[in-house]
């Protein structure tokens, strides 16, 4: 009597299964334990060996279908035997064949074929790596490739090609790739962006540190730069638009009292965020002189954990290296995070002529489930407000 091949029960939840490859064709000779076909459910995707040696028939499910468990897909005939008619096929809209399908193609398991016993996860990763299963040991069952023969594969052409180095991953880039992971992952940003006019901001900037104070070397004790005026108007800004100033719980929304400013610092191997604390209660030249001290501390790697940890918001500078304009991943806990441009003159129309300005675009990103789209508007046009009238920082 010829063997069913039924669509197996492979998961506690599993009602059906879709066949998403066959290896046989209607004919084709199978060994008992040679895989058949491949399935898919919504937490796996395995293939389904033979349960019998002889003839592959009434092959009833094409490949894409979605079929029930318990229900047969096929039938293995022993040689000779006669074969009857399946009476209500599950999909026959596709035939099921394999390129190298024959009706006498004989054992699945001959290497001449073109086939090879391998799980459904390493023919995919062989498929994005560029490794031929021909050149893949398998450690699997009756030789079966797995996974982990493919990635000792992959490994070892990388590891004799002269054009690339293999750079260990310290613990701090593990750190960084995790959280930003975790953050685009799991937080829903969004992005609105607004263009500064700098031209008082500039003008102010060289009166005052042509006003600095000199030390005993005769050298000036601070020199402002764009990116001090930058924090000072985005921790006055929060401090407006105190909605903003949060950070999401899965309880409760906490909002902060202070503007505590992190300013990506970039280092050897990674990034470091140290913290400007009460940003908003400090002047220029003191935001100037501790950003100076974090920023070379951090290179040292000389940061206190209290220095870097926490902060209620962060602010990414890229305009140093020519950057015009660029969105940056929010740092948790954090619910925003400003991405700076560099400085870029333009014309504009001014009275109805054309004036060159020095401009310069910010991206917020923002936390939906804290901050909506209303919010960050605001605290955008309040930043925009502070950055083109500069003295509002100074009153």
């Amino acid at each position: 009597m010829a063997t069913e091949v039924i669509m197996p029960k492979v998961d506690m939840d599993m009602a059906t299964g879709k066949i998403s490859k066959w290896h046989v064709a209607e004919g084709d000779a199978v060994k008992k334990g040679a895989p058949l076909f491949e399935i898919e459910t919504d937490k796996a995707a395995m293939e389904i060996d033979a349960p019998a040696d002889g003839v592959i028939r009434n092959i009833s499910a094409a490949e894409g279908a979605i079929v029930p468990v318990g229900t047969a897909v096929a039938f293995i005939y022993a040689p000779g035997e006669a074969v009857t008619q399946v009476s209500k096929p599950v999909d026959q809209s596709q035939p099921a064949t394999r390129p190298d399908a024959g009706k006498n193609s004989g054992s699945l398991a001959v290497p001449a074929s073109g086939y090879f016993r391998a799980t459904p996860l390493a023919k995919r990763l062989a498929r994005q790596s560029g490794v031929s299963l021909k050149d893949v040991s398998g450690s699997g069952p009756r030789g079966r490739i797995v996974m982990a023969d493919v990635k000792a594969a992959v490994v070892k052409p990388l590891q004799v090609l002269p054009q690339h180095d293999m750079v260990p991953v310290d613990s701090m880039r593990r750190t960084i790739a995790q959280r930003l992971t975790r953050s685009k992952q799991t937080i829903p940003h969004f992005y609105l962006t607004v263009t500064c006019d700098l031209t008082n901001l500039l003008n102010i900037r060289e009166s005052l540190n042509a006003k600095a104070p000199l030390g005993s070397d005769k050298s000036a004790l601070w020199k402002l730069s764009i990116n001090d005026f930058v924090i000072k108007a985005l921790a006055l800004s929060l401090k407006q638009t105190p909605e903003a100033n949060a950070t999401w719980t899965d309880d409760f929304i906490q909002r902060h009292h202070a503007s505590d400013v992190g300013v990506a610092v970039a280092i050897a191997g990674g990034l470091m965020t140290p913290v400007v604390r009460s940003a908003e209660t400090k002047t220029l030249s003191q935001i100037s002189t501790e950003v100076k001290d974090l920023a070379a501390r951090a290179r040292s790697r000389k940061l206190l954990p209290s220095e870097y940890q926490g902060g209620t918001t962060a602010i990414s500078n890229l305009g140093m290296y020519g950057i015009e304009e660029f969105t940056a991943i929010i740092n948790p806990p954090h619910a925003t995070i400003l991405a700076v441009g560099a400085a870029i003159e333009n014309f504009v129309a001014v009275n109805g002529q054309p004036v060159l300005r020095s401009q310069m675009k910010c991206t917020l990103s923002c936390d939906h489930r804290v901050v909506d789209g209303a919010v960050g508007a605001k605290l955008l046009q309040a930043f925009r407000s502070f950055i083109e009238e500069p003295a509002l920082m100074l009153a």
